[in-house]
């Protein structure tokens, strides 16, 4: 058994980093670059080596349960449908509103004085880190979840919904995916909670 273990070629692995090539775990950092608002895989190396250039993205999940939105303030960030990210562009020096959807990450023009009135009821909003971490909101039907989480996460999303939407409404693959996305984001902020 030993002579044929020589044979077989190590598991490549799934990822790899964007900078040296190294092979990732599962579970690894990314980093940001604010200017083109494009993900990098990195090991942690690279995530600090590299850290002037790509920002490391953070990996802190905050529910919000106690945020305060009404439907009015919902209405006039102007936003399109029921899910969305908002987070402070350094390159664009103001808040960016996201939507994801079948063709990706579309951007909304957001109302500064509703966003400061949103901030003015929710001071948590005020520790967003820019560029790396977002709000995400989550309206659809009689869902009211809100998170702090990091960017990736949205752009998570963003592509989850890419992958399953099909036909005019989504179908029920993605709406089945979008649910276990935010069942998902519920635990971590819940873990996250209890380590405090």
């Amino acid at each position: 058994m030993a002579a044929l273990r020589t044979f077989i070629r190590p598991r490549e692995p799934d990822e790899r980093c964007d900078t040296c090539g190294a092979g990732l775990p599962k579970e690894h950092g990314h980093t940001f670059d604010p200017a083109s608002r494009l993900i990098r895989c990195a090991c942690e190396p690279c995530e600090i080596l590299y850290s002037s250039v790509y920002q490391p993205i953070p990996r802190r999940v905050q529910a919000l349960p106690n945020f305060v939105m009404s439907d009015a303030q919902w209405d006039d960030l102007m936003i399109p449908i029921s899910l969305a990210f908002f987070s402070y562009s350094t390159p664009l020096k103001k808040m960016v509103a996201q939507y994801p959807g079948p063709a990706g990450a579309a951007e909304s023009l957001l109302r500064l004085n509703a966003w400061e009135d949103i901030c003015a009821a929710n001071p948590e909003l005020l520790d967003l880190r820019p560029d790396v971490e977002a709000l995400l909101v989550n309206r659809v039907g009689a869902a009211r979840d809100y998170f702090i989480v990091p960017i990736d996460e949205c752009y998570k999303l963003v592509g989850l919904i890419r992958l399953h939407w099909r036909g005019l409404s989504g179908g029920a693959v993605v709406w089945g995916e979008i649910g276990r996305f935010f069942g998902e984001l519920r635990r971590k902020g819940k873990n996250a909670s209890a380590n405090v």
